[in-house]
């Protein structure tokens, strides 16, 4: 066991807070413009059936998964010539990233069969690209500075970027679709070229955001931290892994991430359909979005004066306990106004805690780490935590999607059955539901404050 202290890096500037915040919205424009739209895009733009959709997003959620940790593994033992291990992707990966995310949302007319092909394909592209952006996005926390006030800080600067990511990939899709033709006088999307023509050119905004937040990061940010004793070999996979497990509070946190990508997926899966075939109208998302996003504003900048108040593992309860308690009334009447607001207003504030929380969870894993190994292997635990997030979430996306196809969903049919809304509320309601009290049982067994303590006490003896 590493019984070494590390000299307190210096407190970190606006810029480059900023740089994480700008490099956050970039992330968010792709992660939310993709969970919110993609697989209504694949069944409502494209015309592919929703059980084949199905199976297209949960391919590539698995591939997702499957490279997290690969690619987690490589950034390891890597370093680029100015000795960095991870900022670089920012800038390498800027363009190809951006380039794929268009390519998600681009109709191409095909065969049936090989438009399913083109789709993985294209797919796969964008997941390999996300996963060496998401490099520096997830572990920059703990590579910039070792104060745990300006890890927090960095992560409230991410989760505002967030919310802004959000804003820019959720908020200002309808307009753009309406700008550039692809809206009905309904608010619905346009089945045909327009419609096809439209999601292209407000892919091409998103993907311009993308490359100003990655070069922002890039050109503000700088990596501080680093091994204490220089190592003589790289670190081989399964010991990096044998690390990760050694410590509990990364296997809490997983278990604690994996609630939060599932619950993530079903909102943002779920919730144009929602407005589409419950409220009438897909730009009826767009005020409830908004009031999502405003509502995770607030949220993450009460954060730290929360966490600092009532300490790490408390916030995270309060997090699961207000999650909770903001379905009762949308479950009791799905139809209700008022409950779908409500439950938008609850689950902004539960996830925005949940994000800033586990993130500096992770910065704190990493520390824990490399303190019980004398290693750091900071892009690692948030890759192998994401592979198994997304495995789940792959796993929910093709039961959320064949619970559709078994309740009659067809997007050609201006109306869905009975079983199909129902299907749709349930899956905004008591599914979600229940996920969130297993996170508030995850919670209440997460050792993150306990051991970072003992570090602490171990590193003053």
């Amino acid at each position: 066991m590493s019984s070494n202290t590390r000299a307190e890096t210096p407190p970190i500037g606006f810029a480059e807070k900023l740089g994480f915040c700008t490099f956050s919205t970039a992330s968010n424009v792709v992660f939310n413009f993709k969970d919110l739209f993609y697989l209504f895009f694949l069944t409502n733009v494209m015309g592919i059936k929703i059980a084949h959709a199905g199976i297209i997003t949960a391919i590539g959620i698995v591939w997702d998964a499957v490279n997290d940790p690969l690619v987690g593994f490589w950034a390891v033992n890597h370093r680029f010539k100015n000795g960095e291990m991870c900022r670089p992707l920012a800038l390498w990966c800027a363009v190809p990233w951006a380039i794929t995310t268009v390519l998600m949302f681009t109709c191409f007319d095909v065969a049936y069969g090989l438009k399913l092909g083109i789709a993985v394909a294209v797919y796969f592209l964008f997941e390999l690209f996300n996963t060496f952006a998401a490099i520096p996005y997830n572990s920059m926390g703990s590579l910039a500075t070792n104060r745990d006030s300006d890890r927090r800080a960095i992560n409230v600067a991410r989760n505002l970027g967030g919310c802004i990511g959000s804003a820019i990939g959720a908020l200002a899709l309808y307009p753009l679709l309406g700008l550039f033709g692809g809206l009905d006088e309904a608010g619905n999307v346009l089945q045909d070229n327009a419609g096809r023509r439209a999601f292209f050119f407000a892919a091409m905004v998103m993907g311009a955001v993308c490359i100003i937040g990655s070069l922002a990061h890039y050109f503000t940010t700088r990596e501080r931290i680093h091994e204490q004793k220089e190592a003589e070999s790289k670190i081989r996979f399964l010991d990096a892994v044998k690390m990760l497990l050694h410590c509990r509070s990364w296997v809490m946190n997983a278990l604690y991430v994996i609630c939060y990508g599932m619950l993530n997926l079903l909102i943002m899966s779920t919730i144009n359909y929602y407005a589409t075939y419950v409220l009438g109208s897909a730009a009826a998302a767009t005020p409830i979005l908004a009031v999502f996003l405003v509502m995770s504003v607030i949220a993450t900048l009460l954060a730290i004066p929360i966490d600092k108040k009532i300490g790490r593992k408390h916030t995270m309860i309060l997090s699961a306990a207000v999650y909770l308690a903001g379905k009762i009334w949308f479950i009791l009447d799905p139809y209700s106004m008022g409950a779908i607001y409500v439950n938008s207003v609850t689950v902004a504030f539960s996830m925005a805690l949940a994000f800033v929380c586990f993130n500096t969870n992770r910065n704190n894993i990493a520390d824990l780490v490399e303190y019980q190994s004398g290693r750091r292997i900071d892009s690692l635990v948030s890759t192998c935590d994401n592979l198994a997030a997304k495995l789940s979430k792959a796993g929910t996306n093709l039961l959320m999607t064949g619970a559709l196809a078994a309740a009659g969903f067809n997007a050609d049919l201006p109306a869905q059955p009975q079983t199909a809304v129902n299907t749709i509320c349930a899956l905004l309601g008591w599914v979600p539901m229940l996920v969130a009290a297993v996170m508030l049982v995850v919670v209440c067994f997460h050792p993150i404050e306990k051991e970072m303590t003992a570090m602490e006490r171990g590193k003053e003896a």
